[in-house]
């Protein structure tokens, strides 16, 4: 028993009679009634009664058929694990992401890609969000990880959602579980240099009629943490771009919850390669 004599067992009950399957697998229709031949006789069984109407199958070839549907699955699902890795060997993956994702969320996610795909060659570059679009739109990048939602020039899919959270100073007694507006309008905020970030935060404080006073606008992450470590203010950052967060540092959810959406972009007007296929796959999960 071989593949080809499952296929025309397949194409006859599929298309009726033996000449309209030879049509379909482009054969003659007495090789496919050799194929036909030499398996019932391998079986030891007739697949087939034949007659004017076509070939209908006999009771053991309607049991026969569902088999050979599932060995035709198997065969299609091996030819798709053969050709992606065919387009995988020896191939790159470029992925371009801004700092607390980079830090985060990619280093498990390659070891996961590199662990299943060793032939593909990952390269991963820090940039800003301004950055990471340019670096799509040029082609220097893959697949680049930014804050949703962009525009309609890239194909985009989210990967996670990273709360904006209130960084307190340690102080007795220790804020409260649920901060209120009127709570945080005591403290100075220091301010996170970034454009995207500001924006929402601010905008989130305009949303809801809230104003706060800025003693620092500083543009690392880090920093800040130290300078509230410190007592010199407070501080709302996305979650991931304030970890590690230290001991000395209360953290707080703000009065409305405000999230960061992170997701993966890809140009869209370039299709994606297995690679990027397989990777985009992997974050979604």
């Amino acid at each position: 028993m071989n593949i080809f004599q499952i296929e025309v067992l397949a194409a006859i009950v599929t298309h009726g009679t033996f000449s309209d399957a030879a049509m379909h697998l482009e054969i003659s229709q007495s090789a496919v009634s050799r194929a036909i031949a030499s398996l019932e006789a391998e079986l030891g069984v007739p697949l087939f009664i034949r007659g004017r109407s076509g070939a209908r199958l006999t009771p053991v070839g309607e049991r026969v058929i569902v088999h050979a549907h599932q060995m035709l699955d198997i065969r299609e699902l091996i030819d798709y694990e053969v050709n992606l890795e065919k387009g995988l060997y020896k191939s790159r993956l470029r992925i371009s992401s801004f700092r607390s994702a980079a830090t985060h969320l990619l280093p498990a996610n390659i070891a996961r890609f590199r662990n299943r795909f060793p032939y593909v060659e990952v390269v991963l570059v820090e940039l800003d969000p301004a950055g990471v679009e340019q670096s799509l739109r040029e082609g220097q990048t893959d697949i680049g990880l930014i804050s949703l939602p962009r525009s309609e020039e890239f194909r985009t899919v989210e990967i996670t959602r990273d709360e904006y959270v209130v960084l307190l100073p340690k102080s007795e007694p220790p804020p409260p579980k649920d901060l209120s507006w009127e709570a945080l309008s005591a403290y100075s905020f220091i301010l996170f240099n970034y454009a995207e970030c500001t924006s929402a935060v601010r905008e989130h404080w305009e949303k809801w009629g809230q104003s706060f006073e800025v003693a620092y606008v500083i543009k690392e992450d880090s920093t800040i943490v130290s300078m509230v470590a410190q007592g010199l203010g407070a501080a709302i950052l996305p979650r991931l771009a304030a970890m590690p967060i230290p001991d000395d540092v209360y953290v707080r959810s703000l009065p409305v919850r405000l999230d960061r959406v992170i997701g993966a972009a890809t140009l869209a007007s370039t299709p994606p390669a297995p690679a990027v296929k397989m990777f985009l796959d992997l974050l979604g999960s």
